[in-house]
This record gives structure tokens, C-alpha cells and sequence, in this order.
């Protein structure tokens, strides 16, 4: 299956739109439509096999944010601005509504999405959701980015540090607005399902903090998978499976 790759511009800022759909059908909506929202430093490489796996049932677009990818810098655009970024990048390309999937920094993303469009954005998924506001620290974010490195494995370690080397001026202009957004207040105010999903030994989005993230949504649910924090890279068949049947009960609450 070959994605449909498309590069938009929105305000000056260069965004890059990976298609997949089942039977290559990129532009129909018979199928809810995923946006994958990477994280910090990272691109869509950090979803290419979930992606593969979501795309058997859904239309799904992976998202490499402007400054990330090999994408040119924009500067210091907070989450609030990515979040308006993406969301005028999807509708270029005749996007109606999506699920908002988000890891790492791009579940703030994610989260911002749809507290700037509840309609557009009908539910949110956060995988190894940050910051945690009881570690708000760069130094706590440091050393638990550290903890979570031996568990990712060669691959997944090797597009970390290629796709960080390829963004570093991107990674430091937003690395202050990742460590001050206020992901627990912003949830907390969300209309939409939420579904936080991590990996059972990720050090960066732990148990204590997803349980917390999940209970102050107004619809919350948290899953947790052995892996670390990419755990859609390690767990890519039972995270689809969590986030279809995330879906299906949405799905079912809407025809009731």
C-alpha cells in the first residue's frame, strides 16, 4: 500500500500529509479519518507501523509538523499554533472531522486540536502523553527520556536521533511551549471521548500520571500495553485494536 505524500502551506509554514487508506481509497469518507501527530524532534517515521496496521480499517494521515521531517524551521509556533497549523492543513486537503492521535509532545497537539474544534475533532487518542505537571522540570523530562532510551530498541533509537539531528533548530525554538503547556487543565476542559493509551514501563508518561490524565477528562479511559514510551512502535497490532475499539463505542454512543 503506497502512501498518497502531500506537502501543504499554511501561513508560511510547511506541513507534509502521509496518506493511507484501505484499498488506496485516500480522498473517500466512508471510513473515520486518523491525523498521527508525532512528537517533539520526530516525524511520521515514528508511526510508520501502526500506520500500516490502522490503515487496513481506517483512512489515516500522518502529519509531519513544519520544522520536523526535514520540513524548514518556523520558529518559536507554541502548541496552540501547531494545533491551528494541522487542523487548516487537513481541511486543504477536504478533511471534514478526524480522531486526533498524538504521541509524546503530539498528544498535546492532539489535545489542543480539539479544545480549538470540537466539531472538527471528534475524539482524542494520547500515547505517552506529556508533560506531567507533578515533573515539569527539563532535567525530570531529561532523565526519563534517558530511562526510556534501552527499552526503544536499535530501530526506534535510530530514527530518534536521525530525525532529532535533521530538527534540532525546531526542537529547541518549541522545547519552552512542550514544557508550559497546560495538558492536564486543557484536557480537564475537553467535550470529546478521550483515550490515554502508554506503554507499562514508559518513564516519561508513567501509570500515576496517565490514571490522573484520564480521570480529569470528561469522557476518559486509560489502556496500558507492555512497552516503552513509542509503544506503537513496539505494539503496533494491539494499539490499532485499542484505538478500533476506542472507536466503536464512540461509534455506537453516536447512533444511540
Amino acid at each position: 500500500m503506497r502512501p498518497l505524500v502531500e506537502t501543504v502551506e499554511i501561513d508560511g509554514a510547511t506541513v507534509r500529509l502521509r496518506t493511507m487508506a484501505p484499498a488506496g481509497r485516500s480522498r473517500d469518507t466512508l471510513t473515520p479519518t486518523i491525523a498521527l501527530v508525532h512528537g517533539i524532534g520526530m516525524s511520521h517515521r515514528s508511526f510508520i507501523r501502526l500506520q500500516r496496521v490502522l490503515s487496513r480499517t481506517y483512512r489515516t494521515v500522518a502529519v509531519d509538523l513544519p520544522g520536523f521531517g526535514g520540513l524548514p524551521p518556523v520558529g518559536a509556533v507554541g502548541i496552540d499554533g501547531f494545533a491551528r497549523i494541522v487542523l487548516a492543513a487537513l481541511r486543504e486537503v477536504e478533511i471534514e472531522e478526524c480522531v486526533a492521535l498524538g504521541q509524546s509532545m503530539g498528544s498535546q497537539v492532539a489535545a489542543e486540536m480539539a479544545r480549538q474544534d470540537p466539531g472538527f475533532v471528534t475524539s482524542v487518542v494520547l500515547v505517552g502523553p506529556v508533560i506531567d505537571d507533578h515533573r515539569p522540570r527539563l532535567w525530570q523530562q531529561a532523565l526519563s527520556l534517558l530511562a526510556d532510551g534501552p527499552g526503544e530498541g536499535v530501530r526506534m533509537n535510530w530514527v530518534l536521533l536521525s530525525d532529532y539531528a535533521r530538527s534540532l533548530p525546531q526542537y529547541l525554538a518549541v522545547l519552552p511551549a512542550m514544557l508550559r503547556y497546560p495538558m492536564f487543565r486543557v484536557v480537564a476542559g475537553l467535550t470529546v471521548p478521550v483515550l490515554v493509551l502508554r506503554g507499562g514501563y514508559d518513564p516519561i508518561a508513567d501509570h500515576d500520571w496517565g490514571r490522573r490524565l484520564a480521570g480529569v477528562a470528561g469522557e476518559g479511559a486509560l489502556v496500558e500495553l507492555p512497552g516503552p514510551h513509542h509503544v506503537q512502535e513496539h505494539q503496533p497490532r494491539p494499539v490499532a485494536a485499542i484505538v478500533d475499539e476506542f472507536l466503536r463505542v464512540q461509534s455506537v454512543g453516536r447512533l444511540r
